[in-house]
């Protein structure tokens, strides 16, 4: 099998897809995976081969008025104006992305994989083989069990719980506008009704779709479909990476740090999140890593003997030898976080966010989430003291990080991908 793989977003929404090309490799089929350019090192490190595409969509959140209005999940006239100058924007890198993807297409390709919000539907109709895009998060399979978590509110009534998942069926459409009809037209396909929809296959049926999440975090509700598969995380990528000699001295000097980084998210106030760590640890007497990322956290003066800052550090090396995780809640960083069978503390910013902070919560790993605007530096302790005193939790975290681990999540994906590359219409 050869396969194409399609990334797109931040480092934990392309990460999986390079796991996802590492054991492809593995297992003997040829891949090539395409993702933003500032995620080349990511393939490197994996030896998976990589085509970079343009990745200024990556560089957006560097700016303060946007920064301002993903702080406040775009709340506000002000804040909407952004989101539509960032919909805007989006479409003209995408439309740039697309054409770095025509030009590194493989040939004699058998599958093409991609991300929900990449029109991958449309290559692979042009190649006359199938689609299969990737859910990492419960958004794009309508379910009554609950609302969709990127576009419902949690208190919607259950009878409303499956027509919810209605705009998520239609965002990637809408994100692209006119910019994936234009690349229908340069492949050589004429417009169809329903080619937007990438949960569509040529032929009106539906596509197989690959949720990338563990049943153990969320568990399958029964009206999900057959085609639609919860396969497991899918992890190695980073796994054999080392950390810089300093962070190796720094955990070895001492007791296990909490990790404290928020990723690609970036707040109003990153100075004062930073001396809201400071106070949780000369409050908790725990060491800390901090990872400033994106610039959410804000550390003044250099690392000393209880805290460390980094810009970043692979998550799977590092997140087993924590004593706790305190992070934003995105999909790649819970998934990790998980996987290391530690205790978290979640404080979300937006979009899915919010959704698996609540999960983290009712399956007894992480205690009540602090949402970035409503955090201080006492919620913080709190929570931190919270991961400690309450004595199930570090038990339950480890024990969900043997399920979750135990799943396979990468090579199950594998094995769907080459029963679907021998049988496009398979729905079950």
């Amino acid at each position: 099998m050869k396969a194409f793989v399609l990334a797109f977003g931040t480092r934990g929404d392309v990460q999986p897809f390079v796991a996802l090309g590492r054991a492809l490799s593995d297992a003997g089929h040829e891949v090539l995976v395409a993702g933003p350019a500032c995620y080349e090192p990511l393939a490197a490190a994996e030896d998976v081969p990589f085509a970079p595409i343009n990745d200024r969509w990556n560089r957006l959140t560097d700016e303060p008025h946007i920064q301002e209005a993903l702080a406040t999940n775009y709340r506000g006239l002000k804040a909407k104006r952004t989101a539509i100058e960032v919909v805007r924007r989006t479409r003209q890198y995408i439309a740039a992305a697309l054409d770095d993807i025509t030009a590194a297409v493989p040939a004699q390709t058998d599958v093409v994989v991609h991300h929900t919000l990449l029109p991958g539907q449309h290559l692979a109709e042009a190649l006359g083989v199938p689609a299969v895009p990737v859910a990492l998060q419960p958004n794009w399979v309508p379910t009554s069990a609950f609302p969709c978590p990127m576009f419902a509110p949690s208190w919607l009534p259950r009878s409303f719980n499956r027509l919810s998942y209605r705009p998520a069926a239609l965002a990637p459409a809408m994100l692209l506008g006119a910019v994936g009809k234009h690349w229908r037209a340069r492949l050589g396909l004429r417009t169809r009704r329903g080619s937007g929809d990438p949960f569509r296959r040529p032929d009106g049926g539906r596509a197989f779709v690959l949720q990338a999440f563990s049943r153990h975090v969320l568990p399958q509700p029964a009206d999900w479909p057959g085609y639609a598969p919860v396969t497991g995380y899918w992890t190695r990528a980073g796994q054999d990476q080392c950390p810089s000699p300093a962070l190796a001295m720094f955990l070895d000097s001492g007791t296990p740090p909490v990790y404290v980084g928020f990723g690609s998210m970036r707040g109003q106030n990153p100075d004062a999140i930073g001396e809201m760590v400071q106070q949780m640890v000369h409050a908790t007497g725990l060491r800390a890593v901090v990872a400033t990322g994106a610039g959410g956290i804000a550390m003044a003066g250099a690392s000393t003997d209880s805290v460390h800052v980094v810009d970043e550090a692979p998550h799977d090396w590092l997140f087993p030898r924590t004593a706790a995780i305190i992070h934003h809640g995105g999909a790649g960083t819970t998934a990790a976080a998980l996987l290391a069978g530690r205790p978290q503390v979640i404080c979300p910013f937006t979009g899915d966010q919010p959704f698996w902070s609540e999960r983290m919560r009712s399956i007894g790993v992480a205690p009540d989430p602090i949402p970035q605007r409503h955090i201080t530096a006492e919620r913080l302790i709190n929570a931190v003291e919270a991961t400690r005193s309450d004595t199930t939790m570090p038990r339950t975290a480890a024990e969900m990080g043997e399920l979750v681990r135990s799943e396979g999540g990468t090579h199950r994906a594998v094995e769907l991908l080459l029963e679907v590359s021998a049988d496009p219409a398979r729905t079950s």
